[in-house]
C-alpha cells in the first residue's frame, strides 16, 4: 500500500473568496472511501487543503483532479459575480 500525501494552499484577495472557495470544496456529509482523507480550512485569505491516501495511485489523483476543478468552478463563480455586479451597479 502507498502513503500518498498532498498539501494546497490557495490564496486569495478577501476571506470572502476564499470562504466561497472552502464551501465549495467541502461539501457536507460527503464519505470518502476507506484509506482516502480530505480536509479543507479556511484561514484568512487562504484556503489550506490536505489529501491523504493510503490506496491507490489513481485514487489520489481523481480526488485532485476533483479537488481542482470544483476549486476553478468556484472562481469562475465569484469571477463573474464580480464582473455582473460591476456592470448592473
Amino acid at each position: 500500500m502507498r502513503n500518498l500525501e498532498a498539501k494546497i494552499k490557495l490564496s486569495y484577495k478577501n476571506e470572502k473568496e476564499a470562504e466561497a472557495v472552502a464551501k465549495a470544496v467541502s461539501p457536507d456529509n460527503v464519505e470518502v472511501p476507506p484509506g482516502l482523507f480530505v480536509k479543507t480550512v479556511r484561514r484568512g485569505p487562504k484556503v489550506f487543503t490536505t489529501i491523504e491516501c493510503e490506496t491507490k495511485l489513481e485514487t489520489f489523483i481523481a480526488t485532485l483532479d476533483d479537488l481542482l476543478s470544483c476549486v476553478s468552478v468556484a472562481e469562475k463563480a465569484f469571477s463573474v459575480a464580480k464582473e455582473f455586479k460591476v456592470h448592473h451597479s
